[in-house]
């Protein structure tokens, strides 16, 4: 029980595994404030815009409610705003991740600087420069 415990240890603190579980909190995080963004700001604007309530409001009725039945419906309203929110997060997480392989791709571009010349390369040039000059 001791050598699992010591591997799973192993195993949790590679520092991949901290960076996903980073990026999985902060994509949590992230996903909700794009829902919000849909539900609170894009919505309610496409409401104003097409003379209803949105999309959340669309259904098809099966069952109507009656006494002690409810109604069963097809909300098909939720799955059409599921998939604007689906469409911002990605194009969202796209536009940064462009933006970070464009850093990315520079930082790798950026000239080297020329590295100092070792002990032995100043001699030999010394070296050469004294036979040239005879």
């Amino acid at each position: 029980m001791g050598k699992f415990l010591s591997d799973f240890k192993e195993f949790a603190m590679k520092g991949n595994i901290v960076d996903m579980a980073v990026g999985v909190i902060v994509g949590g995080a992230f996903g909700k404030i794009v829902s919000s963004l849909v539900s609170d700001i894009i919505m309610p604007v496409i409401s104003y815009c097409t003379g209803g309530d949105g999309f959340k409001n669309l259904k098809y009725v099966i069952v109507e409610a009656s006494e002690g039945v409810e109604e069963v419906a097809i909300t098909y309203g939720m799955f059409i705003q599921n998939i604007v929110d689906f469409l911002i997060i990605a194009l969202s997480i796209f536009v940064a991740l462009r933006v970070i392989m464009k850093f990315k791709k520079q930082a790798e571009e950026a000239p080297a600087a020329d590295p100092e010349p070792t002990q032995q390369e100043i001699i030999l040039s010394e070296i050469r420069d004294l036979l040239a000059k005879k």
